[in-house]
């Protein structure tokens, strides 16, 4: 039997100041027929507000962004809203950056640079599924 879990529709809330890259976000996750984007944000605060406006199913992240950033937004929406999966979009994929977005909330990490064809995919199905996505060589503190 076909996995039909994935005919469920998810709304998602994209946070990146880059409005470019925003898009990309958008024409990738919305390729998928089960996939909404329900707002985006320019910033981490705007990103908050939005959240509890939209109550979105889950939320990316970029991690540098103006006046409040990923690792900020996310502490935020984890403590107000503990069941929506966060996952960190970053250009600055640093060694020990995993443990620090796990404390912050974050549920997965995908990088900018390596492409957001099947990273971004394979990054919103397992957060959505209550899993984590974090690539190992990000997981060693510094």
């Amino acid at each position: 039997m076909r996995d039909r879990r994935w005919l469920i529709s998810i709304r998602i809330l994209i946070a990146d100041d880059n409005d470019p890259l925003r898009r990309s976000l958008r024409e990738a996750i919305e390729s998928n027929p089960a996939w909404q984007v329900c707002g985006e944000a320019a910033n981490g605060a705007e990103a908050v507000e939005m959240a509890k406006k939209l109550n979105p199913d889950l939320v990316i992240l970029d991690l540098a962004m103006p006046v409040m950033n990923g690792l900020d937004a996310a502490e935020r929406l984890s403590g107000e809203m503990p069941n929506v999966p966060l996952l960190l979009c970053t250009l600055y994929a640093t060694k020990g950056l995993a443990p620090h977005a796990k404390r912050a909330g974050i549920s997965g990490l995908i990088s900018k640079s390596a492409g957001l064809d099947g990273n971004l995919t394979a990054a919103i199905r397992a957060v959505a599924d209550g899993k984590q996505f974090f690539p190992t060589s990000w997981n060693d503190e510094d």
